[in-house]
């Protein structure tokens, strides 16, 4: 099973005459499931310092602590194609280690040197079962990160938990507020880009482990909206979820021949081992989050949730803060939010003029192609009454305004033919909010090709100037 591994090989060659160890846990059971050997984990019957030491000049990348407590220390290789674990045998044997780690399928270890898997507990007969067993109530009380781990697993395997293990994961959820903000971001973002991230997301709801980890999130049940809507805030939210993973799988659908440049955007890295396409799954999950705090009512009874965008933005910082994310993320995120409603405003004015063109791609950079798409989608979610027509006209302004976007992020805002500084001397005035103000406005001219050069841009900031 794993002996014709390149990444074994390796390591068997590296650790030959040295202490005896296993490989265990996900590389085990990723091996029987046919996955990719990326994350390899081995219990060492010996000083993890010294196997890894040993491990890192074989495979010619760095070695790094990892947890004092735990004695375990990382391994990449000169390439990055996989990483490896190496932490003490915990217990005087394997079976006494394998009976402390999570689930039982996380409990199989094979000898590095070879030999037949050593399963005390049942794990192989749940792999194949696609069953997430944890190893009592103690393995959540030894690590109380664990029921996250579970969603985790289950969106990344497809695997459910057994009804005992529901219940528990039920009765240990809280104990998520105790492990570190990293350790839950590493998980929750692995959870969120995984394939069954719907039915994860679903388990995690009604275990309480996503009020424990976002209970911003858990805030939006029972939320009404308005007619046009056919789902509260919260399942409608899911279904943005759910209709922006079936766009991005077929992006021809609603753009045609832009697909290809689309999936460009989305493959590029974005931070915290994200792309961009997949921050946009966190986007799907936020851009209303701020629904709560602004409901109103009109006069009529109508739900009102003004400023939701804004305040969204603000509460994307604060969640993403919480949970120690990147800037990137951060911001990439948050400005999705903020913007998720802006082509929305521009169905009514089809056809567009360019400058009502350049305002949206201005205001959304640098979101502009993320935001359209997370518009597409938030729009495909929204099926209340009568909503069909208005769905429809509202992905072909997505197809049309995405020829401008790809463009846009191409090549950048329009270049202004005339320093600031430049025009400041042509009309007599000092840097300051005048100033920038003209060059935003010559910023729009160029767009929609009412300047050219240098002397239509001073006699258009002159006309602009005039006028104020």
């Amino acid at each position: 099973m794993l002996e014709g591994a390149e990444p074994v090989r390796a390591l068997r060659a590296a650790l030959a005459g040295g202490p005896e160890a296993w490989l265990v846990g996900g590389v085990v059971r990723d091996a029987y499931l046919g996955r990719p050997l990326v994350d390899l984990d081995l219990a060492v019957a010996g000083d993890p310092e010294q196997a890894a030491r040993r491990v890192a000049r074989a495979l010619g990348g760095p070695a790094f602590s990892l947890s004092d407590t735990f004695g375990s220390w990382r391994v990449l290789d000169r390439e990055r194609r996989f990483e490896v674990d190496l932490s003490a045998l915990q217990g005087d044997s394997i079976e006494a280690d394998l009976s402390r780690r999570d689930f039982t399928v996380n409990a199989m270890a094979v000898p590095l040197g070879g030999g037949d898997t050593v399963d005390p507990h049942g794990g192989r007969t749940d792999l194949d079962a696609g069953v997430l067993r944890v190893l009592g109530e103690q393995a959540y009380a030894d690590d109380p990160l664990r029921p996250l781990r579970l969603v985790r697993l289950a969106a990344e395997l497809g695997f459910a938990p057994d009804p005992e293990t529901e219940r528990l994961t039920a009765a240990a959820a809280p104990g998520l507020v105790r492990p570190s903000a990293e350790r839950v971001y590493a998980e929750l973002r692995r959870a969120v880009i995984a394939p069954d991230v719907l039915e994860a997301l679903a388990l995690a709801e009604r275990t309480g482990v996503l009020g424990a980890v976002v209970p911003e999130l858990v805030a939006l049940e029972g939320i009404e909206q308005s007619r046009f809507h056919h789902l509260d805030v919260y399942h409608h939210t899911v279904e943005v979820l759910e209709r922006w993973i079936g766009l991005e799988g077929d992006l021809e659908a609603v753009f045609g021949h832009q697909a290809e440049a689309i999936r460009e955007v989305l493959a590029e890295p974005l931070g915290d081992g994200l792309t961009r396409g997949d921050a946009i799954r966190f986007g799907a999950l936020f851009h209303d989050i701020a629904k709560p705090q602004t409901r109103g009512e009109r006069p009529d009874g109508r739900p009102t949730f003004i400023g939701h965008d804004a305040q969204g933005q603000e509460l994307v910082r604060h969640i993403f803060t919480r949970l120690r994310a990147s800037d990137r993320v951060r911001a990439f995120v948050g400005d999705l939010t903020r913007h998720h409603l802006g082509l929305g405003f521009l169905v009514h004015d089809r056809p567009l003029t360019p400058r009502a063109l350049y305002g949206y791609l201005r205001r959304c950079d640098p979101v502009e192609v993320e935001v359209t798409l997370l518009s597409c989608a938030d729009r495909m979610a929204t099926r209340g009454q009568g909503q069909d027509e208005w769905i429809a006209a509202h992905l072909e302004l997505g197809a049309e305004v995405m020829d401008a976007a790809l463009r846009w992020r191409a090549a950048g805002p329009p270049a202004v033919p005339i320093r600031g500084d430049e025009l400041a001397r042509e009309l007599g005035i000092e840097p300051g909010p005048e100033l920038g103000a003209l060059l935003g406005e010559l910023e729009a001219a160029v767009y929609t090709g009412e300047v050219a050069d240098h002397d239509q841009a001073v006699d258009y900031a002159r006309r602009m100037q005039d006028n104020r």
